[in-house]
């Protein structure tokens, strides 16, 4: 940024709405369901599709014509739901590689191609997504409250970390003697 640029204010209703929909769509599984919507669209559409070159017409329509248009339908509606239930995400996920992988078959090469990869990709997406963290709240010396900090742990203080307690309460023999950092010889 120069010296001559002006910055935009962050208040314009642009701004807003701008901010607000990163905030939903960090949300969410977004491209993956952009993804499995548009790919609904090709595998619906073009089998149903009448090309003409000149004065011949050329129909690619077959008489699996129904079940292209049940799995755009269905790919339409699994990427609404990996938007709108992120809990779904895996079965939407797992439902949208397995349409594509049949309208490899049903719908003209899952529509040429174009919908059997986009329904690819968008289900691999949606499967592979994981909510974040939240942010933690500002602590001291980011002008938090001091107040809301607890104590923090203490370096000196030795931790138990690898011993095993049995549920009489004695500890095991089995101990984690390299801290977790297993390594074949």
């Amino acid at each position: 940024m120069s010296a001559d640029t002006r910055s935009r204010p962050t208040d314009s209703s642009f701004g807003r709405a701008r901010s607000t929909f990163r905030e939903w769509r960090g949300r969410r599984p977004f491209w993956g369901g952009l993804y499995t919507l548009l790919a609904g669209f090709p595998i619906m559409y073009i089998p149903y599709q009448t090309m003409t070159l000149g004065d011949l017409h050329i129909r690619i329509a077959t008489t699996a014509g129904a079940g292209s248009l049940i799995i755009g339908v269905l790919l339409v509606v699994l990427g609404l739901t990996l938007w709108f239930q992120q809990q779904s995400r895996i079965f939407a996920g797992v439902a949208a590689i397995l349409l594509a992988l049949v309208s490899l078959v049903v719908a003209n090469f899952g529509a040429f191609l174009i919908g059997f990869l986009l329904a690819l990709v968008g289900g691999a997406l949606g499967v592979s997504w994981a909510p974040g963290k939240p942010l933690p709240e500002a602590g001291p010396e980011e002008g938090g409250d001091p107040a809301s900090e607890g104590p923090g742990p203490d370096p000196d203080e030795g931790t138990d970390e690898g011993v095993v307690v049995e549920p009489a309460g004695r500890p095991s023999l089995m101990k984690d003697t390299d801290r977790g950092r297993h390594r074949a010889d």
